[in-house]
Order: structure tokens, then C-alpha cells, then sequence
């Protein structure tokens, strides 16, 4: 099988594995995340080359005791409290760990990741981020599958476009010495066909109304700026390591990792969008 017809394949296969999950219903949504975060916690590991065995049981355990307080039956306000500050702790501590990523991508020094560091970036960049996806398509009304999956759209929107724009006539690097291919012409050509994009996904596809479609295009921005970061502190993880992807387990795509950078870094900052809103309103 030649490789064009292998990367399809398994990008057609993530895909509908990917959409059905979170469209079907919670359970699946919830166990494909599940697995999805155990598997980027092995392949983490090894990037920094730290035993998987404790990172693995705390991203099992962490999902599992999130999972469990999220669908809390018995004391329903006292959940609903504890929920609240969870959403802010988990918030709070990723976005720290987020500014710590982004610390460590621009500091031209870091060669090697020091043991401290390691296990703070498990937590704040792998393991939270994980548990604040799973948390942004629920909201007022409850579980609401379009959210996510206008995020997902929106991701792809605009590495397509960045790579189009950029291939086309791209000739300012990005940031060369972590992505050489990246550059500035398709980093802005991307996030402009992404905020096209999230206008009409805005009216067409969630159907808010005229005056609400504001918070798409911010969520736009969002993802052209901190997927883009996303996708870079991904890769300077990989060049340290001195691998090309994260993983293996996605033909012609790579790992998990590969696949999930951009969003894993999105969330949580879509995620503290989410509170500014309803602490306004």
C-alpha cells in the first residue's frame, strides 16, 4: 500500500472514529477521550523517556475520578459546587503549565527537560487539557456534540489553509528552527479562512443568533493562534527527543499526539473564554 493511500486511510478512520464518539452519545465520547489520553500519556513518555507505568495509573486515575464527579447522582448541588471549583483549579493550573509550554518553546537554551518539569508538563499539558476537552461540549443545556466538533473543524481549517496558503506563497519561516515548513503567510492564511469558516458554522451549523456569532469568531482566533503554538511546543517536544512523531499507531500520521497537539492546547484556552462569558453575562 503506497503511502498517499495508507495517511487517507487512517486519517478517514480517525476521522469517523472521532465524530461518531462524540455524536453518538456521552459514553462513547467519554471512553474514546479515555483512550485517547492514556495512549498521548505513553507516547509523552516516551518522548522524555520517563517510566509509563505511574504517569499511565495518574492519567487513568485522574480521568476516572473526573468522569465519576462529572455524572454525580446522589447530592446533586453539593456536586455541582465541588464541579465549579474543580473547573477552576483544573483551569487555573493548566493554563500556568500552558504558560510554562510556551516559556519552553521560546527559550533557545532548553535542550533537555529536567525530571521536575517532565511530570509538571504531564499533568498541565497532557493530563488536564484531556479532562477540559470532555468538559467544553457540556454546557447550560447540557451536552451539546456540534461545540466540539465546530472546534475539531475549525482545528483542521486552518492547518489546511496554513498549509495551502504557505505552500502556495509562503516565504517568511514561522519559527525555522523548531517547524522550517511553517510560515508566516500561512499562519495568517489559515487563521483568515478559519474565522470564514467559524462565521458559517456560527449561523449554518450551531444556528446562534447574529449578535452571538462574535464569540465564534473569537474562538477563531483562538485556535489560528494557540493551535498553531500547540502544534510548535509539540514539536519542539520531538526534537529534543530526536523523533518525527509522537507514535506509530495512526498510519502516516503518526501518534496521538500528532494528531490532538493543537487541540490539547486550544481547550483550555477556549475553555477560560468560556468563563470570562458567563462571568460578563
Amino acid at each position: 500500500m503506497n503511502e498517499t493511500l495508507k495517511r487517507s486511510l487512517s486519517g478517514a478512520v480517525y476521522i469517523f472514529l472521532l465524530l461518531f464518539s462524540i455524536i453518538y452519545s456521552t459514553e462513547s465520547f467519554f471512553a474514546l477521550f479515555g483512550i485517547f489520553l492514556l495512549i498521548a500519556t505513553v507516547e509523552y513518555c516516551s518522548l522524555v523517556k520517563i517510566n509509563k507505568i505511574a504517569p499511565f495509573l495518574i492519567a487513568a486515575i485522574s480521568y476516572a475520578f473526573f468522569y465519576s464527579i462529572t455524572f454525580a447522582k446522589q447530592g446533586f448541588l453539593l456536586a455541582l459546587k465541588f464541579n465549579k471549583t474543580f473547573d477552576l483549579t483544573v483551569l487555573a493550573i493548566t493554563i500556568l503549565v500552558s504558560a510554562k509550554c510556551i516559556y519552553f518553546l521560546f527559550d533557545n537554551k532548553t535542550t533537555v527537560i529536567n525530571s521536575i518539569s517532565k511530570y509538571i508538563y504531564l499533568l498541565g499539558y497532557i493530563i488536564l487539557p484531556f479532562i477540559i476537552i470532555t468538559k467544553i461540549p457540556f454546557g447550560k443545556v447540557g451536552y451539546n456534540p456540534k461545540i466540539l466538533i465546530s472546534i475539531f473543524i475549525l482545528i483542521w481549517t486552518n492547518d489546511s489553509f496554513a498549509y495551502i496558503v504557505g505552500k502556495s506563497i509562503g516565504k517568511t519561516k514561522l519559527f525555522e528552527r523548531i517547524s522550517p515548513k511553517k510560515t508566516i503567510e500561512g499562519f495568517f492564511g489559515g487563521i483568515f479562512f478559519t474565522v470564514i469558516a467559524s462565521y458559517i458554522i456560527a449561523k449554518y451549523y450551531i444556528q446562534i443568533a447574529e449578535s452571538n456569532i462574535y464569540i465564534w469568531i473569537v474562538i477563531a482566533l483562538i485556535v489560528g493562534i494557540f493551535g498553531t503554538i500547540g502544534d510548535l511546543i509539540e514539536s519542539k517536544f520531538k526534537r529534543i527527543a530526536e523523533v518525527k512523531d509522537s507514535g506509530k499507531i495512526m498510519p502516516g500520521h503518526g501518534g496521538v499526539l500528532d494528531r490532538l497537539d493543537s487541540v490539547i492546547f486550544v481547550a483550555p484556552i477556549v475553555f477560560l473564554f468560556y468563563q470570562i462569558l458567563n462571568y460578563v453575562s
